[in-house]
Parts: C-alpha cells; structure tokens; sequence
C-alpha cells in the first residue's frame, strides 16, 4: 500500500557506515535531519549493506565505524522517539526488494547512472567490477520504495539517483498493477465519489492525458485525500487511472533539495575524510584549536603589516559559518587594512567551534557509557522499520504472483 495518502509525508535517508562524524556531516546531513525529524515521519538508517560495494575486501571496517556513527547522531539530537534509527542488515527484507526490483529493472537503467563511471574513475584503486557496485542504486532504490517514502533529502548530485527510484516505481506500477477488472473497480470507485466530486474527477483526467496539464495529478490527489467514502485502495486505484496506468502500488519518491554543505575542510577544500582536512566532532579543544591556527591564509599576507583580501582565505569560508555580521565585519575591515593578524582572525572561530562541539562532546561520553541503551535504541528502530516494511512486501509479493 503506497503511503500517497498517508495523513505524515514521510522522508527515508541512509549513511554509509564510515565511522565517526566529522564538522561536514553535521552542516551537511544532520542539521538537515534535526530539522525534519519534527516535521515528517522520519527513517534514518545506516547503510551497511552500500558500505560493502566497494569495502568487500575489508572485513570488520563496517562493524568498527557503525556504532561510532549511530552515537554520533544520537549526541547531535536525532531522537528516536521521533525517528526510526535503525541498521539497513537487520531489516532482511531490504535484500529481499532489491531482489524483486532487479527483476523488472532493464540494465541499461543502471549503467546510465552518472556516479556509475564517475566513482569507478575516483576509486580506481579498487576493483568495482560487480554486481553489488552496479546495483548500488537499485538497491537505493529498494531503501526507499520498502517504505514508500514521500521525498528523499538530497544534493543535486544525488537527483538522478532519485529519478531511477520513481522509473523503477512507475514501471512496477505499469506491470503488476492492472487489476483483470481494474476499470470496473475505478468506476464503482468514482459513484462512490457522489455525482459533482466524480464529474470533477472525470474532468481531471481528461485534462492530464489529453492536454498533458501537469497541475491535474496534483489536484486529484488533494481532491481524492478527501473522499471520506473511499478506501485508500480505491484512491490508489483512481490515481492511477488518472494517469493512465494501473494501480499505484509503489509510489514515487520526490527529491527534497537540501542545501550544499558550506562547511570547508581546513584547507579550504570540501571537508572529507579523504582529503584529511577534518574536525571531528569528537576532536579535543586543543586539536581545534591547533588545526585552525595552522590553517593557510591569503598568500599575500607574508607578514603582520601586509593588507589581505577575505575571499582568498580559506579562514574567511569558516566565518561564513561561524561568525555574525558584526565579527564578519570586523575580520573584513581588519584583514584589509592589515589592522589584525591571522591569528587574531581565527580566535573566533576556535571559540566557536569549540563552543558548538561543547555538548555534543558532552552527549557521546553519556551515550557510549551506556551503549546497550544505545543497541536497544537500533533494535527497536530496527523492528518499526521491518513492520513497515512487510507491509509493502506483503503487497508486492502478490501482485507479482508470489504469495503462495
């Protein structure tokens, strides 16, 4: 049963299990997360399973990094009274969509994908000539159908991973949805509309598949998520002969466009463990406070009295993050006119680094104290995922002749 007319949108996001959370995926990921957890039906996983396309020949590293990550999250406040935190391994029947999807997806879809050849460029070193690395993003796709997710948080990189997802739903929806008395079904299902609610429907259609108009499909979901007389299969059912296909039995994931992280390493690249240009969110007030202090400035500001320019700096990419107007301010005014040093300008940013990792430091050391608390928290979340899950393979398995 598709979650379109669910009373919560809800969102599905995963991490590969790399082990311990650096500054770039609290700015990039985890605030994002914090944010939806209280707007939206929220599943967070760890993605143990995509560690292993292209970490196959390195047994323990997944085990090693997952449990540092899922405290790391837990300390920055993902909560699991709001959100389902779970391990992608312990709900099986991940595996079990992926099996079933790979039987309907044309090969082509996957060879098409464009990180395909762009990461077996960057990971040259590794042999990433297997099925599990070019099925990466059917299995994606798997995580997100299993629970029939409403929108997925994503870069713009990530989009046309997204838009596989929604081909692979739209196809299994094309082959496994026609009900043998689907049209009589969607008939009886528009008298039980009453006579002006079903002309307005019947006006919808006509509108999307002989004018092409785009709005129509959104305007008969909201006018069909208010049909009291309907089951959710019936609304399901006339979504699907609106469009012109048959029963919508996966429905298809939306991108939610999630800001580029803005957080740059401490060589003013993209923060990233393989660039070694890092701060931990576990790193100690002293390591901040070495590694800002190290940091390269503007080139031209050989000595104390040379004048620099911010945007020349990796530092002034830093206050861009940290600092108010006031500070921004101040550092533009005293780097220009060679009033301050590179020094006095990264003061404030090992202040408030150190002032942002104050608690969530605070936080681990509770939660790895009492890391059974922790496995509990996974196992429970872990256990709502596969309820939810099942769900959605109950019905799969029988439109595709499976349930015995």
């Amino acid at each position: 049963m598709s979650g379109l007319f669910s009373n919560n949108k809800r969102i599905v996001s995963g991490m590969r299990a790399s082990g311990r959370l650096h500054l770039g995926h609290y700015h990039g990921v985890i605030k994002n997360w914090l944010s939806l957890q209280h707007h939206y039906d929220c599943f967070f996983f760890v993605a143990d399973w995509h560690g292993l396309t292209t970490c196959y020949d390195e047994p323990g590293k997944i085990k090693s990094s997952l449990w540092d990550m899922v405290v790391d999250w837990l300390a920055c406040g993902i909560n699991p009274s709001l959100s389902k935190i779970f391990i992608q391994s312990w709900v099986p029947e991940h595996a079990e969509m992926h099996l079933l999807l790979s039987m309907i997806t044309p090969l082509g879809w996957l060879e098409r994908v464009p990180t395909y050849k762009d990461q077996q460029e960057k990971l040259h070193d590794k042999d990433l000539s297997t099925y599990g690395f070019l099925g990466y993003p059917l299995l994606q796709s798997a995580d997100v159908l299993l629970y029939n997710a409403d929108l997925v948080p994503v870069g713009e990189d990530q989009v046309a991973h997204i838009e596989l997802i929604r081909e692979v739903a739209r196809r299994f929806n094309y082959i496994y949805g026609r009900e043998p008395n689907f049209e009589s079904l969607a008939a009886d299902a528009i008298k039980k509309m009453g006579k002006k609610n079903g002309q307005l429907y019947t006006e919808l259609r006509k509108q999307f598949q002989q004018e092409g108009y785009l709005e129509a499909v959104k305007t008969a979901e909201a006018l069909l998520s208010n049909q009291p007389n309907l089951s959710i299969g019936d609304k399901e059912r006339l979504l699907g002969y609106l469009e012109g296909s048959g029963k919508i039995i996966l429905s298809e994931p939306h991108p939610l466009l999630t800001e580029m992280s803005k957080m740059p390493g401490i060589d003013g690249q993209k923060m990233s463990k393989s660039y070694n240009n890092t701060i931990s969110l576990r790193e100690e007030p002293a390591a901040v406070e070495k590694k800002i202090l190290t940091m390269p400035t503007d080139p031209a500001r050989v000595k104390r009295t040379d004048p620099g320019s911010p945007d020349k700096c990796p530092v002034w990419q830093l206050h861009k993050v940290y600092s108010d107007k006031t500070t921004q301010d101040w550092v533009v005014q005293g780097c220009t006119s060679a009033g301050i040093g590179c020094i006095d300008c990264k003061r404030p940013i090992v202040d408030a680094i150190n002032k942002e990792l104050q608690p969530i430091q605070e936080n681990i050391i509770t939660f790895e104290e009492d890391i059974s608390s922790v496995k509990k928290i996974v196992m429970e979340g872990s256990e709502a995922a596969r309820e939810e899950a099942n769900k959605t393979l109950n019905v799969v398995r029988d439109v595709m002749g499976l349930d015995y």
